[in-house]
């Protein structure tokens, strides 16, 4: 690419949401942006916002135009599918914007709370890839009382038909009378594997929702909600799986 071919790297940055064109030149100027993996200091600098990998301390920061990420909170009764040729109700009936998008990972129809929804397939595929190890975060509601050892139990892993499973976090998040919410934080993503664990260690799962996905947190989000990631989040998702 020749000097007059491109973008200004500034008005790149600018446009992916990092902020204004003088704060983008600060950026660069401090040495914090990355393209291609080489440090640029040159105010000048032309890019390919389709083709270059831009970073910025550290974190990627997508530059293509068409590329988007949302995350929905997956209400109970739905499943968790673009769309169900069964009738019922699916994603799609939550989702109201004009792309084409993956859904990363699932949650059973009795399972509400955070999926994230993207057009990029590479992240999609990393962020389910058992490889990566990418962490989720659940609340359960399930009926006590329990006992204290039972976070070491689960940190310990239990042995399934499919073969071991273990919590990487575990801990009492609220309690009411027999009524108790734990967190529990995996990094596999096997079928109905946080109720098939809990059940194991004798207690089956009433109610429950994940409410992170890596380093994206549910929120406030409301059942049926939805709303495109921040520059942030997208960048701390692809840094999470190496991109």
């Amino acid at each position: 690419m020749t000097d007059n071919e491109g973008v200004r790297l500034q008005k790149v940055l600018a446009e992916a949401g990092i902020g204004s064109r003088r704060h983008c030149e600060e950026l660069i100027g401090e040495g914090r942006v990355t393209v291609d993996g080489k440090r640029v200091f040159r105010f000048g600098e032309r890019v390919d916002p389709q083709r270059a990998v831009i970073h910025v301390d550290g974190k990627r920061v997508e530059t293509r135009a068409e590329m988007r990420y949302y995350m929905i909170n997956k209400p109970r009764g739905v499943v968790s599918t673009m769309s169900d040729e069964r009738g019922r109700k699916s994603l799609e009936d939550y989702v109201d914007v004009p792309e084409r998008l993956f859904h990363v990972g699932r949650l059973d129809t009795d399972t509400e709370g955070l999926i994230l929804l993207t057009n990029d397939g590479e992240l999609a595929h990393r962020l389910t890839h058992p490889s990566y190890g990418v962490f989720k975060t659940y609340l359960a509601e399930i009926h006590g009382p329990i006992p204290r050892d039972l976070g070491k139990r689960l940190r310990a892993g239990v042995t399934l038909d499919d073969g071991p499973a273990k919590a990487d976090k575990f801990r009492v998040f609220d309690q009411v009378g027999r009524r108790v919410l734990v967190e529990i934080t995996l990094h596999e993503g096997r079928k109905h594997i946080v109720r098939r664990l809990l059940k194991e260690v004798g207690f089956p799962v009433q109610q429950l929702a994940r409410i992170e996905f890596g380093p994206i947190k549910l929120g406030q989000l409301k059942p049926g909600g939805m709303r495109a990631l921040t520059v942030q989040e997208i960048g701390e998702l692809y840094q999470v799986v190496g991109l």
